[in-house]
């Protein structure tokens, strides 16, 4: 399928700045995979304490990234399911396993992201997931979310 600029990434994830950490989607299939950039710049707010002298993208945030693209794959799935979104929903974090980190990531890298969805048991959904600058990985991880309808 094609991919998702930023105006409707901002529809399904409810984060904004400083930490929407998707910039767009270049591919998705809804149940398997999703492909995401999160572009890295020198103005990210992140990078005036880590670290002055040599800046480099914190791994939580690089886990971060890969964890807003699982939520976006979430909800594009249950759309192309006819799930019913009338009410606003979110999915929430709920696990990191297997978290490795191999490069850092430096303003001015490209963060691709791709996470492929492994299955759904009890409402958890479960991600195998990975971010690349270029061929190089940067990070990997297994990471699980939940769907929550909110009050909003």
């Amino acid at each position: 399928m094609e991919g998702l600029n930023i105006q409707e990434v901002m529809r399904y994830l409810p984060h904004r700045y400083p930490f929407l950490m998707i910039d767009r989607v270049t591919d998705f299939e809804p149940g398997r995979y999703l492909a995401a950039i999160k572009n890295v710049s020198i103005n990210e707010p992140f990078f005036q304490g880590h670290f002055p002298i040599k800046p480099v993208m914190p791994g939580v945030l690089i886990l971060e990234a890969l964890a807003q693209a699982t939520g976006l794959l979430a909800f594009k799935t249950e759309e192309h399911q006819g799930v019913n979104q009338d009410k606003p929903r979110l999915y929430l974090f709920v696990g990191i396993d297997e978290a490795r980190f191999r490069r850092q990531v430096e303003p001015g890298d490209q963060l691709l992201l791709r996470v492929e969805h492994l299955r759904t048991v009890r409402g958890i959904w479960r991600f195998s997931a990975a971010a690349h600058v270029g061929e190089e990985l940067c990070a990997s991880a297994q990471l699980m979310c939940v769907g929550k309808d909110t009050d909003a």
